[in-house]
């Protein structure tokens, strides 16, 4: 059982985010933790790509960024093992990947187990891996959706934290089917730090628990600004 996260913190929960590449689920972490009523700050913003444009995004919102390439590494464990002391020098409560285009290695995974979140671009377990959304299209499915977990050292098998889908169309293309997939990613992810920061979310064994109860497998479903867990 995990037991990292009993609680509300004594003050805002410190926040360390991970990526690769442009950052748009980042932007939607930085302009949710600005909000004047945030339970969490984003400490600092770390990439393997010197040119991805969520270090601008980050430096713009005024949070120190830092660039360690895995390029400069001989292999998965030593630069897993600098990315650890990188991160630890924020004293983060949580981890957060967005979009951080990285396979972790099981002893990253289990440094930050019970505080270490990801989001997927498909309604888990469906669709681990890459191409998801040409996937479901080819599957012919009638929705398709994103899925934040918390990771373990299962690729994409973590807990599920909270999932929003929406209908695949007729005339869909992967590319417009990611779009509408997105709109939802940038709605559940903010939300989901938000319940951590809370004290309200936690990783019980292979499970999820939300206030104190143990979420369906494949996690909370959010129906938008109705939805009364959401709130």
């Amino acid at each position: 059982m995990n037991e990292l996260n009993k609680g509300p913190l004594a003050g805002p929960c410190r926040v360390v985010v991970l990526i690769s590449g442009s950052g748009s689920n980042l932007q939607a972490l930085l302009d949710d933790a600005a909000g004047i009523s945030s339970e969490y700050s984003i400490e600092a913003v770390i990439s393997n790509k010197a040119d991805a444009f969520g270090l601008t995004r980050a430096r713009k919102a005024g949070v120190e960024t830092q660039v360690l390439s895995h390029r400069d590494y001989g292999d998965r464990e030593s630069f897993d093992q600098a990315l650890i002391e990188s991160i630890d020098a924020y004293q983060p409560d949580l981890v957060i990947l967005a979009g951080f285009m990285r396979i972790l290695t099981p002893g990253f995974v289990r440094h930050y187990s019970g505080r270490l979140l990801n989001i997927h671009p498909s309604l888990l377990p469906k669709y681990q891996g890459l191409h998801t959304h040409q996937r479901a299209l080819d599957a012919g499915d009638s929705e398709h959706g994103v899925t934040v977990h918390f990771v373990t050292e299962e690729l994409d098998g973590g807990p599920a934290i909270i999932q929003a889908s929406v209908p695949v169309l007729a005339d869909d293309t992967a590319e417009t089917l990611a779009q509408r997939v997105q709109v939802q990613e940038h709605k559940i992810y903010p939300l989901a730090a938000r319940w951590f920061a809370q004290g309200r979310l936690r990783m019980v064994g292979d499970r999820t628990e939300l206030n104190g109860e143990l979420l369906p497998r494949n996690g909370h479903r959010y129906h938008g600004a109705e939805d009364p867990v959401a709130e």
